[in-house]
């Protein structure tokens, strides 16, 4: 939990990374920035996939349109805090000669959105009105 808070605070104070072990070579930490942005781009795919559910879908009932928005609104929420906290790690672990942290965030989240998939074809199956 110790190790968790400081790379919190090291998501606003990302200069305090350098001080950590060697400078990577530079590839490195640009592949680790590239895969910082794929994560926010899910993130804000998963956003708007739970603003268009609330929002285009009115006919469904109100129950599935809340869960499956909130369910990716949440999905999305998560996935940009992951990423910054996965960037540090990372980073860190670059910096210091250690193998790359590992995480069971994408099996997670492959889940949440394999479940919400699986929700919309009972939608479309079953239909929006009840």
């Amino acid at each position: 939990m110790i190790e968790f808070v400081r790379n919190v605070r090291l998501w606003f104070a990302p200069a305090e990374v350098r001080q950590d072990g060697e400078t990577p070579d530079y590839r490195f930490s640009l592949a680790n920035e590239r895969t910082f942005l794929a994560w926010l781009r899910t993130a804000l795919a998963l956003i708007g996939g739970g603003f268009a559910v609330d929002q285009f879908l009115p006919d469904l009932r109100w129950g599935w349109r809340v869960g499956l928005a909130l369910a990716l609104l949440a999905a999305g929420v998560l996935c940009s805090l992951r990423a910054v906290n996965h960037w540090v790690r990372c980073e860190r672990a670059m910096r210091r000669g250690e193998d790359l942290p590992v995480s069971r965030f994408p099996a997670l989240l492959s889940l949440v959105v394999a479940v919400v998939a699986v929700a919309m074809v009972v939608v479309v199956l079953v239909g929006w009105e009840g």
